[in-house]
């Protein structure tokens, strides 16, 4: 299997990731590299590939999903609101 194949992830994986990789081109970044971004985060969220043999039934950590969400959902900096 070639470098960069994307035949061990699962349907559900893949279906992230291109939704990932949409909010990546919203913000700006080029195609290429909002794939690697999109991978790397279901990578970071699944530890790799699910349909391996070895390594299945590993949990799924959220992690980078939560500090999106906190990192979006911040209300103003106390610090440099107006008085």
């Amino acid at each position: 299997m070639p470098r960069g194949s994307k035949s061990k992830y699962t349907g559900r994986q893949k279906r992230q990731a291109h939704h990932i990789e949409d909010s990546a081109k919203k913000r700006g970044y080029s195609g290429k590299r909002a794939a690697q971004i999109a991978y790397a985060t279901v990578n970071k969220q699944d530890k790799g590939g699910k349909k391996g043999g070895s390594g299945r039934g590993r949990k799924r950590s959220n992690a980078s999903s939560v500090e999106g969400g906190r990192r979006s959902h911040k209300g103003p900096n106390p610090r440099y609101a107006r008085r």
